[in-house]
């Protein structure tokens, strides 16, 4: 076990004791409204952090590239779906894939793609699952659930050669809320437009066996799911600063932290400099447009207590300017050249992205596991 003091710097650290109290929060509100867990493993991309969080070790679990796929199915998971419409020259490495007994869904949203997945469906003898993805908040992928053609891709799906699997949707624009009651609104929004399409394939005549939400807000305060089969929440195994910002959590849940080291000072600016900059910490400010801004991140002690108002205010591609932030009176802590800070995340599956392992924690100051990651596509 390796002391934080003995870390080579930046590098990506994980609480799991956070990460199991937040992967139970989720599975203890989605039992309560009888819906499966489907996690979404978009930031984690870690079969260790997979197995936490699925509710067997073959699944079901959500990736967003497959990249996530093949290194999950490469341990065991077998029940996944990939929730990015499919490019068609992709469709040879799901086979791979499947072929290997992972039971690997896809999803599309317009006829053509329907039809181009289930002509390859065909080529291979290879039924291929595929869900049709709804637009339940006009912000990004899928049909509006009442369009003409979700019937006509259902129709082409299963014409062509591959198989049904459901229907799917994402509220990404619950990321708007400000309260519960915010988020329970757009909860029962993206649950309305699911059921509604899922309701007008069945009474076109087809089996929708599955009917799948997503994001973090939505699954933490729907009040009901009724119609909906699977979740897919995936930055609430983590959180961050952008949920804590919006609501969703606190602080004390954001379980991803960068472990930096002082590397000098900029005193009449009122400056502490870090060797964590946007390569470490990623270059997102999501907490940019919220009430409060954390900058480039929130700085904390080696125990993970925030310093009060002191944030990554800046940073260059290696370098973090740590200092007060705006508007906050007195100065900054005295740490000397060599001190170390844990710096909290705007944006879990960002920050994550630039690692290629967690230096695992379990509620101290001692590295009790390195849990590998994937990145790339």
């Amino acid at each position: 076990m390796t002391d934080l003091a003995d870390l080579d710097t930046p590098c990506l650290l994980l609480d799991r004791t956070r990460l199991d109290r937040n992967v139970a929060r989720v599975n203890a509100r989605l039992a309560a409204l009888g819906v499966t867990p489907r996690p979404h493993q978009k930031t984690g991309k870690s079969i260790h952090v997979a197995r936490r969080a699925m509710a067997t070790p073959t699944g079901p679990a959500t990736v967003s590239t497959l990249a996530e796929a093949e290194h999950l199915a490469a341990h065991g998971v077998t029940d996944i779906l990939y929730a990015v419409g499919i490019a068609p020259g992709k469709l040879d490495r799901v086979t791979r894939i499947r072929a290997g007994g992972c039971d690997l869904m896809l999803c599309v949203d317009s006829v053509e793609a329907a039809r181009r997945t289930a002509a390859h469906a065909a080529r291979t003898g290879d039924a291929i699952p595929v869900f049709v993805e709804i637009d339940s908040d006009g912000l990004r992928a899928g049909l509006p659930p009442d369009h003409p053609d979700v019937i006509a891709v259902a129709r082409a799906l299963v014409d062509g050669g591959a198989a049904l699997a459901g229907v799917m949707t994402h509220f990404g624009g619950s990321y708007a809320g400000r309260s519960p009651e915010d988020f329970a609104a757009m909860a029962e929004t993206e649950r309305a437009a699911a059921v509604l399409a899922a309701d007008r394939l069945r009474a076109a005549g087809f089996v929708v066996p599955r009917v799948s939400v997503g994001s973090t807000p939505t699954a933490l305060f729907a009040r009901d799911l009724t119609g909906i089969t699977e979740a897919r929440p995936g930055v609430c195994l983590f959180q961050d600063l952008v949920m804590a910002g919006i609501g969703v959590c606190t602080p004390d849940d954001v379980a991803l932290s960068v472990l930096a080291t002082v590397i000098g000072h900029q005193r009449e600016k009122g400056w502490i400099l870090v060797d964590a900059g946007w390569m470490a910490m990623s270059r997102d400010r999501g907490t940019a447009r919220l009430a409060v801004d954390q900058g480039y991140g929130m700085v904390c002690d080696l125990d993970g207590r925030p310093y009060a108002d002191l944030i990554v205010t800046d940073a260059n591609q290696e370098h973090g300017i740590v200092a007060r932030r705006p508007g906050s009176p007195g100065p900054v802590p005295d740490l000397p050249v060599g001190a170390r800070v844990r710096i909290l995340p705007n944006h879990a599956c960002a920050t994550a992205a630039q690692h290629g392992a967690y230096r695992v924690l379990d509620g101290g100051r001692t590295v009790v596991a390195i849990w590998e990651r994937t990145n790339g596509w």
